[in-house]
């Protein structure tokens, strides 16, 4: 079996066979080494097994089609966020038909009214920040979703990108500024 044959190769050395002739197989290599945690992941969120398994395939053939498109230096970590990213969006889609079921059969309060109104003012600006977010630079969006979305130190920030702490520091306090800026233009705000 040729995943047998390359247990030892990192991930980055995996990756650049991929980058460098595009063979699918070496993503399969990669990917099966990660199916458990994807797996995991998944099940963390989604809290069922049968839903948590076709997420596992569904982010399978996200990884692909996206690492077509992008270079991507930090695997492990990028995986996770691709894996996390899905999964909330099955949760929004889930969570959006139930409100949708809900308000259908349902007349509201005006207090209920504008809790309803509250929860889709925060979901616009999840959209919004996620959008934002790929607008950042590369340093910048990773440095922020490590920092803010997987909550690590900035010395575990610092130790997984390689980044000094002042570059780490810097990197999260422009992003952060960043992201309001653009997340303000896309509200029309000044």
């Amino acid at each position: 079996m040729k995943a047998d044959k390359y247990q030892h190769t990192s991930d980055q050395e995996l990756l650049e066979q991929f980058y460098a002739d595009h063979d699918n197989e070496w993503l399969g290599i990669l990917l099966q080494r990660y199916t458990l945690l994807l797996l995991g992941v998944s099940m963390k969120y989604l809290k069922n097994e049968e839903e948590a398994k076709d997420s596992v395939q569904q982010i399978f053939l996200k990884v692909i089609q996206e690492l077509q498109k992008y270079k991507v230096e930090y695997f492990k970590s990028w995986l996770y966020m691709v894996a996390k990213n899905h999964c909330l969006m099955k949760l929004r889609e889930k969570h959006g038909k139930i409100t949708a079921e809900l308000t259908d059969r349902v007349t509201a309060t005006p207090g209920e009214e504008m809790d309803r109104q509250v929860l889709l003012e925060t979901d616009h600006t999840l959209e919004l920040m996620e959008a934002a977010l790929k607008e950042l630079n590369p340093e910048q969006q990773q440095c922020v979703t490590l920092f803010y979305l997987e909550k690590k130190s900035y010395q575990e920030v610092s130790e997984t990108t390689g980044f000094s702490m002042l570059q780490v520091k810097s990197y999260i306090q422009n992003g952060k500024r960043n992201l309001k800026i653009l997340i303000e233009k896309k509200l029309g705000k000044k």
